[in-house]
């Protein structure tokens, strides 16, 4: 918890939310560059470039 004591009840809805709009977003973007490429299998490269291209660097798997 980082040394948190306390935390808000209603804060895990709102994390859950931005979560769950995260994800949806990635998978939509990985399933574009499956779909682009005419495979049908999502590949970890699909997500990884999903996710560079929201921002987020994964190292190891691509």
């Amino acid at each position: 918890r980082g040394g948190v004591k306390r935390i808000s009840g209603i804060i895990y809805d709102e994390v859950r939310g931005v979560i769950k709009s995260f994800v949806e977003g990635v998978v939509r973007d990985a399933t574009a560059y499956t779909e682009y490429s005419r495979k049908k299998t999502v590949t970890a490269v699909d997500v990884v470039n999903a996710l560079r291209k929201r921002g987020k660097i994964l190292y190891g798997y691509a």
